[in-house]
């Protein structure tokens, strides 16, 4: 009898441990703002604002100084993010095309939900899948919608069900990621909640419910801030629209009150990341969901006398990044990494989390390492792209944690091909060009090499649609000016983006 009631514990306890096994799965969320940079949140030194759920996921987990997206543009940045790769591998971006189906079946929310994954998207999708458009019958539960999307929630047609308690859209993706929550608990399944806000991109259309914020404000401006400090920039990077909204959009003039205004629309972002948090708390899973959050590109906001992003500077190329894994035994530590990272490691970070393989085309490496040792390295280098736009301002840049390089090939009567090379380490404000500085030949070299290299991989790599092979040749240093020739691409308004 003894026997017998020891046989039938254990085969209880096989069959309880078998049929939990799956909730063992972590949750994930990821959570993208659109434009904000690092200087909007509080954790990365800023004082002057007030984000305090943002804080409190870097907190607790891992806070990434040295972040950046390979592709500083809303849909560039999306398609690095879903899949993992260089924008040459995506093939998508305005101005060249959607993506094709067989690069999206191999993006993250595929390839969970395949194996068995609850997913949800919620906000700014930001590209289209070609004959396929946004993929909703893709994911379990959907919210996105195309293009910029809309602030007035009614407008967005699949989240027009929120309209009434939250017409503005910042707060109904907090009510959406709720309600997805729920729904992935009573289907008993891991889940995947990927929420994109349109905030903080323009139009400048805060959520009035939080006007008192910063009502009346002053703000710091940066070390690097104004005109005087972009003199030594290339000529190539002040022929885009980056350069002219320095004044267009009131920098200038009304720095406070713009700044004001961005601060707000960031605010809500964080009080809608606070009813995701805090529902995780309600449903006692928030020991065993790891959260992300970050933005699809940094903001300028006056730094050189520019505006807006798209540009290799420091604060258009980098991002905020925190993640907060509860299991990780580094939780709670108030822990921060200097290692280089990208959006390119979003794809696989997410499928390591959820034990699944991380495919070989993805160009990104799993994060996961800095989590359990944020002292850890994962990259040597990256790529940032800029294929899009006016066209000399188009071009690569080569990033290390403590350099950064770029070639402006395009040259004419007005300015001729030149080298960009800033020490990050001593100069983060990227306030000296030593690309000239006979000191400084050795890394020049050395850096030379390196973008030679990511160069490289685009030739090799690169997709053979939507006029990417071009800039095998475009970009690189040893092919003379003259014997180059940019063919355009789609003629796509992105006059709003």
């Amino acid at each position: 009898m003894k026997n017998l009631s020891f046989l039938l514990l254990v085969l209880f306890a096989l069959h309880f441990f078998e049929g939990h096994g799956q909730k063992q799965k972590p949750n994930i969320i990821y959570l993208m703002a659109d434009d904000q940079n690092l200087g909007s949140v509080g954790c990365y030194g800023n004082d002057e604002v007030s984000t305090p759920n943002m804080d409190k996921i870097g907190r607790q987990g891992v806070i990434f100084n040295k972040h950046y997206n390979t592709t500083s543009i809303c849909m560039a940045s999306r398609a690095n993010v879903l899949t993992g790769m260089y924008e040459y591998k995506t093939g998508t971006n305005f101005d060249h095309g959607d993506m094709k189906p067989e690069v999206w079946k191999k993006s993250y929310p595929v390839l969970l939900r395949e194996a068995g994954y609850f997913t949800a998207f919620a906000g700014k999708f930001g590209f289209e899948v070609e004959g396929r458009g946004l993929c909703e019958e893709d994911f379990d539960m959907w919210g996105g919608g195309p293009g910029q999307t809309y602030y007035q929630t009614a407008k967005n047609p699949s989240m027009k069900k929120y309209a009434e308690e939250y017409p503005h859209a910042t707060l109904s993706y907090g009510a959406f990621g709720r309600d997805a929550i729920r729904e992935a608990i009573k289907q008993e399944k891991p889940f995947c909640l990927s929420i994109s806000f349109k905030a903080p991109h323009r139009p400048v259309e805060p959520d009035p419910k939080f006007d008192h914020v910063y009502a009346g404000k002053t703000f710091t401006k940066p070390a690097n801030f104004g005109r005087q400090a972009g003199q030594h920039m290339s000529e190539q990077s002040k022929q885009g629209r980056q350069y002219k909204r320095f004044y267009e959009w009131n920098y200038a003039d009304n720095y406070d009150g713009v700044m004001a205004k961005y601060y707000q629309l960031i605010y809500a972002i964080d009080v809608s990341v606070g009813m995701i948090l805090q529902e995780l708390e309600d449903q006692g899973i928030a020991d065993n969901t790891v959260v992300i959050y970050t933005s699809d590109n940094g903001y300028i906001c006056g730094a050189h006398g520019y505006g807006s992003k798209v540009l290799p500077m420091e604060e258009s190329s980098r991002a905020p990044l925190m993640i907060y894994d509860p299991r990780s035994a580094t939780a709670g530590k108030n822990l921060q990494s200097n290692a280089l990272t990208g959006n390119i490691d979003f794809a696989p970070t997410i499928l390591d989390l959820a034990g699944l393989p991380i495919p070989e085309n993805m160009d990104g490496k799993s994060l996961v390492p800095l989590l359990e040792n944020p002292d850890a390295k994962i990259h040597d280098q990256l790529a940032f792209i800029n294929a899009w736009g006016v066209v000399p301002t188009q071009s690569l840049t080569c990033i290390t944690k403590d350099w950064k390089y770029t070639y402006w090939w395009y040259g004419d009567t007005e300015m001729k091909p030149t080298e960009e090379l800033y020490h990050l380490t001593t100069d983060p404000l990227e306030m000296k060009n030593l690309a000239e500085d006979p000191n400084s030949k050795e890394i020049l070299n050395d850096m030379r090499r390196r973008y030679d290299e990511e160069l490289l991989k685009w030739k090799r790599e690169t997709v053979n649609y939507n006029n990417y092979e071009q800039y095998g040749t475009l970009f690189d240093r040893n092919v003379p000016w003259e014997q180059k020739k940019f063919k355009k691409g789609k003629n796509i308004n992105e006059a709003n983006h």
